[in-house]
Formats: structure tokens, sequence, C-alpha cells
């Protein structure tokens, strides 16, 4: 996910040295005292491909300068308004079609992460990853979290066993990294499957994604208008506690009214909703951060522009996810 909680604005700009031939002196003051010019077809040799003299070279195109916002805002408002449309649409007219779109977005986030653990040497097998995460979100539709847990440990004991084709160098780092990706990726993900599920399900994923949008948002403005004081400088740099505090503030306030529109919850308790949502996306944004500067990259893909990867928008879905499953259990269980 992008950087919300900004202090540290983006520079850009360039300065360009003027072209030796504009210093040099004339060397000749005397026209009888200068060279014969050249033959006609070596001269023509000679110029072939300069510059002509006392014009300066083209200037190179300065990088874009979006402020404090890091980024391009309209791109990116344009491109998450278009993933709201491909989830929200099978959400309310083809239920049991979501689980596609569940599958689609473990698959591609399986993928980023094998592809970017490789800058660290790592090299888990891809085929039973994308093979597990698959299984793991129809068995978490069908058949609730508990299938997903077993789904989750079938997937890392097959991997072990087509990890030992080949061989033993690095064995123990390749299991490492799919344990991790598998668990980050499709484990935390797929408990947006039985959030789903029950009749009401769909205002539930809406009132998650809700409070996480409230959480980006509200951190998003509050960093830019007011942030000051960073928050893990040694993580995520630009992140500070006023843009947290702009997160908890809007989530919780937002949540509050929506449960209470959507799922009869009290708006104290709606609150209290937001508020923990707020806390676990944050964090997933900087497990997300932490992981990319670990394997020294900004984004995990360019998929979508102007988010990045398919991770970057999901790093704090997956932390919301799971946490918003047990809290609404509480909060509004299903008959």
């Amino acid at each position: 996910m992008s950087e919300p909680y900004d202090t540290d604005p983006r520079r850009s700009g360039a300065s360009w040295a003027r072209h030796p031939h504009d210093a040099a002196p004339d060397a000749y003051t005397d026209p009888s005292d200068a060279p014969a010019d050249p033959p006609r077809a070596g001269r023509r040799r000679a110029d072939r491909g300069a510059e002509p003299q006392g014009r300066a070279p083209e200037p190179a195109e300065p990088k874009k300068d979006y402020g404090r916002a890091g980024r391009n805002v309209p791109l990116s408002i344009a491109v998450g308004v278009g993933l709201l449309a491909v989830i929200l649409t099978p959400l309310f007219f083809a239920k049991q079609f979501f689980v596609l779109i569940l599958v689609a977005a473990a698959g591609l986030g399986v993928w980023e992460m094998a592809r970017a653990v490789r800058g660290s040497g790592a090299n888990p097998p891809l085929l039973p990853l994308l093979g597990g995460s698959v299984a793991m979100m129809g068995l978490a539709w069908y058949a609730g979290v508990d299938a997903l847990s077993i789904g989750l440990l079938i997937t890392v004991l097959a991997t072990m066993v087509w990890r030992m084709g080949d061989g033993p160098a690095g064995y123990q780092r390749d299991i490492g990294a799919a344990a991790l990706i598998m668990v980050y990726v499709p484990f935390l993900l797929g408990f947006a499957a039985p959030l789903t599920t029950p009749a009401d399900g769909q205002w539930r994923i809406v009132a998650t994604l809700a409070a996480v949008v409230l959480s980006d948002t509200g951190g998003f403005v509050a960093g830019v208008l007011f942030g000051r004081h960073p928050m893990a400088p040694v993580i995520s740099p630009k992140k500070s506690w006023e843009g947290f505090g702009g997160s908890v503030v809007a989530a919780g306030a937002g949540s509050a009214a929506i449960l209470w529109a959507l799922l009869d919850v009290a708006p104290w308790w709606g609150a209290v909703f937001g508020v923990v949502i707020a806390v676990a996306a944050v964090l997933g944004d900087l497990a997300e951060s932490l992981l990319k500067r670990d394997l020294g990259i900004k984004d995990m893909s360019n998929i979508l522009p102007g988010h990045g990867g398919i991770m970057d928008r999901l790093d704090s879905i997956v932390f919301a996810v799971p946490v918003a499953y047990l809290l609404l259990s509480v909060l509004a269980p299903t008959p």
C-alpha cells in the first residue's frame, strides 16, 4: 500500500552544464591565421552526428514531482475505483463467484511474493504454492476456517516434498520462504471466505473494506497535513503518528455509522471495530514495508498503475480480514 503518512516530501529537479563550446574562446583573431577548411567529404564525416556549435544539449526530462502525496493520486483513485467495481459486482450480483476473486487475488499475491524473495537468494517452488493457494481458497469457501488451516498444512508439506527434487542446497531457506508466503497471502486472505458466505456476508465484506479505506484515507490526509513525528523511522520513514491518529479517528467514526446501518451493531461497538481494524491495517502496511525494505524493493510488482502490485493493495487487507472475521463473529453472530 502507499505510504500515506508522509513526513519527507519528494523533491526533484535537474541542472544542466553549459555546452563546452559555449565557454571556449575564439582561438583565431586573424582570419589569415586560421587553418584551411578540411575537405568537404572529410568534414561531412567529422560533423556527422555532432551537435551544432553554441547549442546547449537537450535537458533531460525532470522526474515528476507528486508533492507530499508521493504518488499520482488521480491515477491511483481511478485504478482503486476499478478494483472496487471488480470486487463488488460479484459480491452483490453473483456471490457464488466471489470465490474466483479470492482465488485470483491469492494467486497473484503468491506469484508476486515468490518473485520478490528470489532477490534474497530464496527460490520457493511456485507450482505447489499456486496449487495450494487455489485449494485453500476453495476449502475456506466451502468448509470454513478449520479446512483453511488443514489446507495450509497440506500445502507446506507438499512443497517440502516437491523441493526435495532440487537437492539439499538452500532447502531450509526455500521452505522457510514458501511457508512465509503461504501464511502471509492465502491463509490470511482466506478468512474473507467465511466472512462472505453468511446471508449478510456482502455487508460484512463492505464494512471491513470501508474500515480499511477510511483508515488509509484518514491516515493519508492527516499525514500530509499534519505529519511531523515519524512513527516507524527504520521501517517506513514517511509514516507519522499524526497519520496514525487520522487512521484511527476516521475508521472509528465511519465504522460506528456503517456497522449500525448495515449490521445493526451498536455505534460504540462499531467504533471499537473501526479502531481495531485501523490498527490491524496499519500493522499490515508496516509488515509489508518491512519485507520490501529487507528485500530492497519499492513495490511487489507494477501490474496496478499508480499502486504497484496486488500485494501493495492487499497489505492492509490481509491483516484486517482475520480480525474482522473474529470481531464480527462476536458483534454480529450469524444464526
